[in-house]
């Protein structure tokens, strides 16, 4: 008699997904674990930052903005298209809009 076994496929994990919203709840509670509070930056990153800034801004090339966002720290890339002295706002070519206190490190690309 040959092997009469079938796979279930995934239906057999369904009840383990019995409970309504319990794995959106572990989901929302790794990202809230997951947080850090901001980051503290010298004067000498200040510097640095601001002289990476106005570079970046003169010579229109690419830059790479690690930024932090809802206590995680993301980055992104661009170019510096608009630098909003009042706001204290810098928007890149893909129209993302980050407020100075955001920014962490701004780099070369």
């Amino acid at each position: 008699m040959p092997n009469a076994y079938v796979d279930r496929g995934i239906i057999k994990w369904n009840a383990f997904d019995a409970l309504v919203g319990y794995s959106s709840m572990l989901e929302e509670m790794r990202y809230r674990l997951g947080k850090k509070p901001r980051p503290v930056l010298s004067d000498d990153d200040f510097e640095t930052m601001n002289r990476n800034l106005q570079e970046a801004w003169k010579t229109q090339c690419d830059i790479e903005l690690k930024y932090y966002h809802d206590g995680y720290i993301r980055f992104t890339f661009g170019t510096v298209r608009k630098v909003d002295f009042t706001n204290k706002e810098i928007t890149l070519s893909t129209w993302e809009k980050f407020h100075a206190e955001d920014i962490i490190e701004i780099h070369f690309q």
